[in-house]
């Protein structure tokens, strides 16, 4: 593979690439950065984690001019969490020149965004919704605007933003250069790119099965009043670095956080109904290790970008099987490997058995574990008879 030596980047940019311990461009890099570097559109289809912010981030820094105190570029992001991330990673990219991003999303007092673009952030990382609010109060302007990244463009559709996204791009410059990157390409994305791109270089590297080659993927079939035991024992067994586990409900994410809690474990939940402030103070302790486990919504399968995360477990299997993928693409980041576990519950192998047909990669049954659907009758008996002094834990009868 190329290096980033090899590409003719700024050599400013070449200084803060290496102080972050890159060298190889991924895959996605290799092909996209070359013709973006040119000012050609580029639509990228590349499974999370594959270093897609780099491959649009090194491109749109290099075209900013600095003396321009304008916004030049924007990169549209379906998350706060993903504009955090998005906008911290150029950061890192451009610090030794004068460029900066500013991360603008809701759930965030707008009054406080109004201070920083103060500071002539040329790049701006937004959610559609808070970058409209932005536009309609004229606090943000387009007219100086170059380069725009449609970024997770099929999460975008999932929660309903293209006509959002739409109304942008309808008032953008029309001779921007715009680049778009997706893990999956449905009609309306590919309908989107039709309108608003001339001509892109089409990068289709994976159709959500690329990075699962590192990803040791499986799944124990587990009686749902057993979950969590399951879970505890996997915990104990497994050589856990930092793991997060997914859950179907925002009741249910907060529940298993604390009896983890109680259960011994560092563990915070991260969900809709926390504050921006609360979200952001899991996610920093996370990332600085200061606890162990993340417990999550789906809010939080995609975007974050958090490399030392050595475990993803599906406590609920997706009903959407392209969920899965995108959330054990929180593992294995960075040419890291990982390891992905799902509790298969009694009423969800439908669901799974429709994962297991969308990926050639064998999802495998754990190993070494008891499936507690075997477990014998008399047990279940007593304890769905109400008799819960059966039960090894009281988290169970949540369920």
């Amino acid at each position: 593979m190329s290096q980033f030596k090899e590409i003719g980047i700024d050599p400013r940019i070449l200084r803060a690439i290496e102080d972050l311990g890159f060298s190889v461009l991924f895959p996605i890099q290799e092909q996209a950065i070359p013709p973006l570097m040119e000012g050609k559109d580029v639509i990228g289809q590349s499974h999370t984690g594959s270093g897609k912010t780099a491959a649009f981030g090194i491109p749109l820094i290099s075209k900013i001019e600095e003396n321009d105190k304008h916004v030049q570029a924007l990169v549209l992001t379906p998350t706060r969490e993903l504009a955090v991330q998005v906008a911290k990673d150029i950061n890192a990219y451009a610090k030794y020149t004068e460029i900066r991003a500013l991360a603008v999303y809701g759930g965030e007092s707008i009054e406080n965004q109004f201070s920083r673009l103060r500071d002539f952030p040329r790049v701006v990382v937004a959610t559609p919704g808070r970058l409209i609010d932005h536009l309609r109060r004229g606090s943000i302007k387009l007219s100086a605007l170059k380069f725009v990244v449609l970024d997770e463009a099929d999460r975008m559709l999932d929660m309903g933003f293209i006509e959002d996204v739409e109304y942008i791009m309808e008032n953008a410059p029309i001779d921007i250069q715009t680049a778009l990157f997706s893990a999956t390409m449905p009609r309306e994305i590919l309908s989107l790119s039709d309108r608003y791109m001339r001509n892109p270089v089409k990068i289709l590297l994976s159709k959500d099965e690329v990075g699962l080659e590192a990803i040791d993927q499986l799944y124990l079939v587990v009686d749902e009043q057993y979950k969590f035991d399951s879970l505890c024992k996997i915990l104990a067994k497994q050589a856990v670095n930092q793991a997060i586990i997914f859950c179907d409900t925002k009741w249910k994410t907060g529940t298993l956080a604390t009896e983890l809690q109680k259960a011994g474990y560092q563990a915070l939940p991260i969900h809709g109904d926390l504050t921006q402030r609360q979200r952001d103070n899991a996610l920093t302790l996370f990332r600085k290790s200061k606890i162990d486990i993340l417990v999550a919504t789906d809010v939080a399968s995609r975007g974050l970008d958090i490399r030392g995360v050595s475990h993803v477990v599906n406590f609920d299997v997706p009903k959407d099987p392209l969920s899965y993928f995108h959330r054990i693409g929180r593992t294995a980041r960075a040419g890291r490997e990982g390891i992905a576990i799902t509790l298969v519950g009694q009423k969800e192998y439908e669901d799974f058995e429709r994962i297991k047909g969308m990926t050639k990669i064998p999802i495998r049954k754990m190993q070494g574990f008891v499936s507690y659907e075997m477990e014998p009758k008399v047990l279940r008996g007593n304890f769905r008879r109400g008799n819960r002094n059966n039960s090894p834990h009281n988290f169970r009868r949540r369920w």
